[in-house]
């Protein structure tokens, strides 16, 4: 008989009426070896298969890999938690070697300046870091190559495009360690947040959506285009300048040449310069007032919102049919563990093919399945409840349907109190009402702190008399030791700690407790006149900030009690959560320009008075680089570039950054910024802010599908982005399910 373990073997045929005229000969079934060790064999490799599709399921990964028994023992391997954390930190790593790497952002400031000579590492140190990063990723290369099979390997542009990457990677740090690190350009360095995007499913998806979206977004960026060189030669038309006039003189700054004016306009486009760019026009005759105004409405009212309205149309559009695939891997996953249980209880033919998967194969899967206690157990309490010996697809479907609900813990019970007097207490003091009480308390504190810094506000640290501020903070956190200690008599210890309110309050109390005994100890109690002198490592006033720091967030606790803010604070904490695909994209542009940046215009920024292109701030013309002072903005080392390229995100001043380097680097710079606007500004923050708008509606609509499948109100506060649009995507079909099933690469099914 052939050993178990071979991964060619049909996992999932069977005889019909007992023959095996649909088995390879010598190839057994999941279920057809019925006695002897091999059955136990072939069993816990069947479970072991379900185990894995599950698992697959639950995380929207493809099942198209082998599930023979090594090779499920590899990929349960690669996918546990140490693997996948390993392979995050080595990520980290390699990136966060740009910021080590010449040229070192090691340094206290960027200021061209005032920057010392930073700490340069020597050659082979970053290295010989890099390398461990690179054999970790050839590692993960071959794993998912080998898991997926050659025939899959040659048709997955990622696993192609991984393996291109790591030689080329390999090739440049062979040429740096020959060229003993001086090499001009290190094309690896450009390469390596690709080992970001393709550890990724989602970002992988919201690239390809970003791409898709391309071609539309094109026509409305030709439009906006047509409409910038249709004005920019109007402008040119209009305002022509005489050189014996002051004032065409000024406009000559914004219109002098063609370049100058598509960029002014641009500019403009932003509202950056506005409206700086118009007045001196419009202070000779008020009827050119019109030609700004006109390009303003047009372009930055209607097109710039047209182009929002398209991304965000498309995009969304786009991410449904990613996300309907992601769905279907979903199922996929389930219906292969389904049929691979349900041929386990087909054993010696005593039932009919697909009859249903036994409850104990179904939990004894589930124990081994990677999944967190509470959700096993709410999969577990659904399937006791259910009648019936047999599972069928239908129902082994909806049990997995608690993948997608946020599992409520039930409140721990209250303490017992016998006295009718600690009975009422606790009746009083667990109401929510005492909530409000405290939120008006923080509030009161709130105002006292800002009415202090508004008289304060001309005095010096020094010469502050700390009295009446301090006898007020240590009164308001006797009360909040007070209303934590009877929250805790109320609730008890275990209801306390389950709202995160309540921790918050807790942890926040006990600092600003700890630092009002350190004071009282060190500076003695507050008295007329308290002004002592510095103690230790923190002066009095010092202490005293920080404890007011403490207190405003302490007064964030407000916003449970408020629906609104309820709502708005639970949508920015939806984003936080499923901001990794979104946010790495955006990190992976911020990467890849900084590091052209860093190579395009290292040096470029000088000092004043070390270059005549950088005259001394009272020579220069106001409003421009060197007059406002933005020497810390430049692309000398990686750390100082990225701020610079967000300095430029946000388009406040950014004419101020396209006019120094011109004028430092030459007017092809300004090909550099406009990209890096285009690509930050205007694609990612619309991205941002499509997100931004389906996650707050589908939070304010209260009759969402969501909560039909949680049953409750409170539990739309948790949303992944595939549970945000699953009620507009469309269920695989049972016909579409099987055609799937019978590709499989290596998994056999008999039809």
């Amino acid at each position: 008989m052939a050993d178990p373990r071979e991964e060619s073997e049909p996992l999932l045929s069977r005889t019909r009426g007992g023959s095996a005229r649909h088995t390879p000969a010598g190839v057994p079934s999941c279920h057809s070896v019925q006695v002897g060790p091999g059955a136990v064999a072939r069993r816990d490799l069947c479970l072991d298969q379900a185990v894995v599709f599950i698992e697959d399921a639950i995380q929207y990964r493809s099942i198209n890999h082998r599930v023979d028994a090594r090779s499920l023992w590899l990929c349960r391997r690669y996918y546990s938690s140490t693997s996948q954390w390993t392979l995050s930190f080595t990520i980290f790593l390699i990136l966060a070697l740009a910021f080590i790497e010449t040229p070192s952002s090691l340094t206290s400031t960027s200021d061209v300046r005032y920057r010392p000579a930073p700490w340069e590492p020597p050659c082979g140190l970053t290295e010989g870091v890099e390398a461990l990063c690179l054999l970790v990723f050839a590692a993960d290369v071959s794993v998912k190559s080998y898991l997926v099979g050659w025939a899959q390997f040659r048709k997955n542009p990622w696993l192609l495009a991984y393996l291109v990457v790591l030689l080329v990677s390999l090739v440049d740090w062979t040429v740096s360690l020959s060229l003993i690190c001086q090499e001009p350009v290190r094309v690896r360095r450009l390469l390596r947040p690709f080992f970001l995007m393709q550890n990724s499913s989602m970002m992988k998806k919201t690239l390809k959506c970003i791409r898709w979206s391309l071609p539309e977004m094109a026509s409305i960026g030709l439009l906006l285009a047509a409409h910038l060189c249709l004005f920019t030669m109007l402008g040119m038309l209009l305002f022509p300048g005489e050189k014996d006039d002051r004032r065409d003189r000024q406009r000559l700054t914004y219109f002098r040449n063609l370049p100058e004016a598509l960029t002014s306009l641009l500019v403009l486009l932003t509202t950056a310069n506005n409206p700086d760019v118009m007045i001196p026009a419009y202070s000779k005759n008020r009827l050119y007032a019109i030609f700004f105004i006109a390009f303003t409405l047009i372009g930055s009212l209607f097109l710039m919102n047209l182009l929002t309205a398209i991304i965000y149309n498309q995009f969304r559009g786009y991410l449904m049919k990613s996300l309907q695939t992601s769905l279907l891997r979903r199922r996929l996953g389930i219906r292969a563990a389904y049929k691979v249980l349900s041929s386990m209880t087909a054993e010696g033919g005593a039932h009919p093919e697909g009859v249903g998967v036994k409850p104990q194969d179904f939990l004894q899967v589930l124990q081994k399945v990677q999944l967190d206690s509470d959700h096993k157990q709410a999969i577990t309490e659904k399937l006791h409840s259910r009648s019936g010996d047999l599972l069928s697809a239908d129902e082994f479907q909806k049990l997995f349907d608690e993948f997608d609900k946020r599992v409520i813990k039930e409140h721990p019970p209250r303490p017992e109190y016998r006295s009718q007097f600690l009975q009422s207490a606790q009746f009083l003091f667990g109401h929510h009402y005492f909530d409000y009480l405290g939120n008006l308390m923080a509030l009161g504190n709130l105002v006292t702190i800002c009415v202090f810094l508004v008289l304060d506000a001309h005095v010096l640290p020094k010469d502050r008399d700390d009295f009446v501020l301090g006898i007020l903070n240590c009164v308001f956190i006797l009360y909040y030791l007070l209303e934590m200690l009877l929250k805790v008599f109320a609730l008890g210890l275990r209801g306390y700690l389950v709202s995160c309110s309540n921790v918050f309050d807790g942890l926040l109390t006990a600092v600003l407790l700890v630092l009002e005994i350190s004071t009282l100890a060190v500076y003695r109690f507050p008295h007329p006149g308290w002004k002592p002198e510095a103690l230790g490592l923190l002066s009095l006033w010092d202490v005293t900030r920080l404890v007011n720091v403490l207190i405003a967030f302490r007064f964030l606790r407000i916003i449970p009690s408020m629906e609104l803010m309820a709502v708005v604070a639970s949508t920015i904490l939806d984003l936080i959560r499923n901001m990794r695909a979104f946010g790495g994209i955006l990190a992976v542009a911020y990467y890849v320009f900084a590091i052209i940046g860093v190579t395009l215009f290292r040096g470029v920024i000088v000092a004043p008075g070390n270059s005549s292109l950088a005259p001394d701030n009272g020579s220069a013309p106001c409003g421009s680089f060197e007059q406002l002072e933005y020497w810390t903005n430049n692309f000398d080392d990686f750390a100082a570039a990225l701020v610079t390229l967000w300095d430029v995100m946000v388009v406040n001043n950014w004419q101020v950054f396209l006019d120094a380097f011109r004028r430092y680097a030459g007017p092809w710079s300004k090909i550099y910024f406009v990209l890096w606007w285009l690509v930050s500004s205007v694609i990612w923050v619309n991205l941002f802010l499509a997100l931004i708008l389906e996650n707050f509606l589908h939070k304010w609509d209260r009759r969402s599908h969501l909560q039909s499948l949680t049953g409750d109100l409170g539990a739309t506060s948790e949303v992944t982005v595939e549970l945000l649009f699953r009620d507009v995507l469309e269920e695989p079909t049972e016909e579409e399910l099987t055609e799937k099933l019978s590709h499989h690469p290596h998994l056999q099914l008999c039809r």
